[in-house]
């Protein structure tokens, strides 16, 4: 079976020690799926990273005013890099430790935009840091950048989040998982760009949703089951409330009845299940299974998890 995993927030942490330390847990998990004899495939966000990232050089460009201003296409460039590094060092060695010698190659991908996407009028994806709404406001006005609340969470700055449609490296990751490679690929949804004349790319402002980039990819290699990590074991209708409903099971259609009554958070939960919905019906036979982190390989036994099917 070839799997493309989508690993959440939590699977990296919000810093760089946090990140040292969740990235182990990471590999354990998907060790297990590895060790069990599935193709892997791994993409993961960098909200905290890329924020963060921008900050330091829109800090230093206070410092120094003559330099560069980083663009956000970059930012997501660098994320890539260092999240890749920490996250396929970790499953290196967990494989090894395991008596498994499987190549782990992070792959640097661009994931193609339409410039004409209205998401670039709608900054809806959060980035950076939780603030308090006083702490949003004060950015807001300082750098006149826009803020929204997230999911109950806190406050983050929030940009345009288009939806991809092509996987520029996709032949590459095929290539790799071919050749009984583990690729990390996708990070951070992906390096927005739009294609103009003469083939040429171009960077754009944008972070991609790192699980509708996980469901592309995993559409564009062929592949089976669309795994998303997240930091809950079931999705859930009435999220939060006295009537919650955890699910084990429900079918495309019924997800779609869901995301229309809208049981599931913006920028939370919702993503992971249109992502799930769209690989689903995207071809006969696949499923995609939402669940916890450490609970991948339980999932995949149908012992835990939302398993959307057909």
């Amino acid at each position: 079976m070839t799997a493309v995993v989508a690993l959440g927030g939590n699977a990296l942490g919000n810093s760089l020690s946090e990140q040292m330390a969740a990235v182990k847990i990471t590999a354990a998990s998907v060790a297990d799926l590895i060790e069990d004899g599935h193709k892997v495939v791994i993409c993961h966000g960098n909200g905290p990273q890329v924020g963060m990232i921008q900050n330091a050089f829109a800090d230093h460009k206070r410092a120094e005013p003559g330099a560069d201003t980083m663009p956000l296409s970059v930012c997501v460039a660098m994320s890539q890099g260092y999240i890749g590094y920490d996250l396929q060092n970790a499953l290196r060695e967990e494989l090894l430790d395991r008596g498994l010698s499987v190549p782990v190659d992070t792959l640097l991908t661009q994931v193609a935009v339409d410039a004409d996407d209205p998401a670039f009028a709608l900054p809806t994806k959060p980035i950076g840091p939780f603030m308090t709404e006083d702490e949003a406001k004060k950015l807001a006005a300082e750098k006149n950048v826009t803020v929204a609340e997230d999911a109950g969470r806190g406050w983050r700055r929030v940009i345009a989040s288009p939806a991809p449609k092509e996987i520029i490296e996709i032949a590459t990751v095929k290539t790799l998982l071919d050749a009984g490679q583990v690729v990390i690929a996708a990070g951070g949804g992906g390096i927005p760009v739009t294609v103009g004349e003469g083939h040429h790319l171009k960077g754009v402002s944008a972070v991609i949703d790192k699980d509708l980039a996980a469901e592309r990819l995993a559409e564009q290699i062929g592949g089976d089951f669309l795994i998303i990590l997240t930091a809950v074991e079931k999705a859930a209708i009435n999220f939060g409330k006295p009537d919650e409903i955890r699910l084990s099971e429900m079918t495309a259609s019924k997800a779609r009845e869901y995301i229309a009554q809208g049981h599931f958070a913006k920028g939370s939960m919702l993503p992971k299940v249109e992502a799930a919905v769209l690989f689903v019906e995207s071809a006969p036979g696949r499923r995609a299974l939402i669940t916890l982190l450490e609970k991948a390989k339980d999932g995949l036994a149908g012992k835990t998890g939302t398993l959307i099917v057909p």
